[in-house]
């Protein structure tokens, strides 16, 4: 029976080929015709449970395997006296052996194949099965005007595998026409392209049948939620130095917020101590106090100070640091012992050659250090353009870690986390409310603040796994999804409302 896939912690996502070579081997393990039916029943299934009360379904189907899994739903529909009609779109006698077997019989059992769909109402169904996982081209002709009446209806549409004209692996749309589906049912694997780039718009509720088959095929990234379990209680012997300092450097003039909603998420988060260093002011004009949160400690020239205190640190560099900020990162950058780059630090490592250098010596000297870009910013650090960033977000990430020898967050819709070496994650929380101005500065806190309080080691492993939880942590304190924006401060207080009852 299909389930809803709402991960607690992390499930597996797996690509195109890995899912192919799933699908393999259970061909040639199972009776002909097994996989095909027992899809066609799941999809069935799920259709009645989100439109109970529907009296009419119409079921668009292609000229493949997606199609054939639509016309073996339409045959169990129709048993369960439902009105079904199908829209085929492709030529019966090119269809793959198991497609052309659900086709004759749903033939014999008088099923309506019409060209055009029924008037469907609010209460009805529609089946999306004209395009599966090995769709690499855009729909056209009369594939794309099917999707164009999909997108149309007043009614739920389900979409089996994917939605029709969205790469399963990237998410992207490939091209202008595709699916928007209130539900889609993957089969036998979750693929990544639900939950990056556009596919969380398009795929809506996401289900999952594995078909009663055994997948052991390694994951092609791991899908990250938070778990219901409460965090560890802080022992009464503890004290603010167990838990680390963290440093803030940016807040150039005009931009002092982004430093601040830094420092405060880092403090929320669990630092022992936050210090708050604004580059790019004289000394008489420095802030000295967050009347908000005075908690947080200014400091003149924080980056410029003793090495041993660099190097204990947890550094959070480039939120609102404008122009300023590179003198800051030269010295950062080789003494820092844990560094969080967001923002204008990447913006500067982009546009500066030598920055850039004693980046990569960071990272081949083991030193930990993570980058947490927006894809405009990746593009730059890969002398690409958001358009290639996005086309392919999982490769994108992965190419940063690898290239820096670092820990990237890849932000938009599925932020990426990746490590060089590594599975990366794909977050599962959020919504588009994070798009607002200071969220990200908040993110960045907010991991320095988790990593530094966990006392987690620097290697790659546990820090790879403590940064989405983080990314996953950020997201899931927006809330549920409105027209509002989530302003970043609430966040901030969500955030920390979270440590105190993990429950929320």
């Amino acid at each position: 029976m299909p389930h809803l896939v709402e991960p607690l912690g992390t499930a597996p996502l797996h690509g195109t080929a890995a899912t192919r070579a799933v699908e393999s081997r259970a061909l040639a393990s199972l009776p002909a015709h097994t996989l095909m039916r027992r899809a066609g029943l799941a999809t069935a299934r799920l259709g009645l449970a989100i439109a109970p009360h529907a009296r009419r379904v119409w079921i668009a189907c292609g000229p493949g395997n997606n199609g054939g899994d639509g016309i073996e739903a339409a045959l169990h529909l129709q048993r369960l006296g439902r009105h079904v009609s199908i829209s085929f779109l492709g030529d019966a006698g090119r269809l793959p052996d198991d497609a052309r077997d659900a086709h004759d019989r749903a033939r014999a059992a008088g099923l309506a194949f019409d060209a055009s769909p029924p008037v469907l109402d609010a209460h009805d169904l529609a089946i999306d099965a004209l395009l599966g996982v090995g769709a690499t081209r855009a729909p056209e002709g009369a594939l794309a005007q099917a999707v164009r009446l999909l997108n149309a209806l007043p009614c739920p549409v389900l979409a089996i595998d994917v939605p029709t004209g969205l790469h399963a692996d990237t998410g992207c749309a490939l091209g202008p026409d595709a699916v928007t589906a209130r539900h889609t049912l993957t089969l036998l694997t979750v693929k990544p392209g639900l939950y990056t780039a556009e596919g969380r718009d398009r795929a809506g509720t996401v289900w999952l049948d594995a078909l009663g088959v055994d997948v052991d095929e390694p994951p092609t990234a791991w899908l990250h939620g938070v778990a219901p379990c409460a965090e560890p209680v802080r022992p009464h012997t503890g004290h603010k130095g167990r838990y680390g300092d963290v440093a803030v450097v940016g807040g150039a003039p005009g931009m002092t917020g982004a430093a601040l909603l830094a420092g405060r998420a880092a403090h929320a988060a669990g630092a022992g101590r936050v210090y708050v260093e604004c580059v790019g002011s004289v000394p008489e004009r420095a802030l000295d106090l967050d009347v908000q949160r005075p908690e947080l400690m200014f400091r003149v020239g924080w980056s410029a100070g003793e090495r041993a205190a660099l190097r204990a640190a947890t550094v959070v560099c480039g939120c609102g640091g404008g122009s300023a900020i590179g003198s800051a990162l030269a010295r950062l950058l080789p003494l820092a012992g844990r560094l969080v780059l967001d923002a204008d630090a990447l913006n500067a490592i982009a546009h500066d050659e030598a920055l850039r250098g004693m980046l990569d010596r960071r990272g081949q000297t083991g030193a930990a250090t993570v980058l947490t870009p927006h894809p405009l910013e990746a593009a730059r650090l890969l002398g690409a353009t958001t358009a290639s960033v996005q086309a392919d977000r999982l490769h994108a990430a992965r190419e940063l870690a690898e290239r820096h020898h670092a820990i990237v967050v890849l932000k938009g819709s599925g932020s990426v986390t990746a490590a060089p070496g590594r599975v990366p994650f794909v977050n599962a929380t959020g919504h588009g409310g994070l798009a607002s101005a200071g969220t990200g500065d908040v993110l960045a806190g907010w991991i320095a603040g988790r990593w530094s309080a966990s006392g987690a080691s620097s290697d790659v492993e546990p820090l790879h796994s403590l940064v989405a939880l983080c990314v996953a942590e950020h997201g899931a304190a927006a809330g549920p999804a409105s027209a509002a924006p989530v302003r970043a401060a609430d966040l901030v207080e969500a955030l920390h409302a979270r440590l105190l009852d993990p429950r929320r």
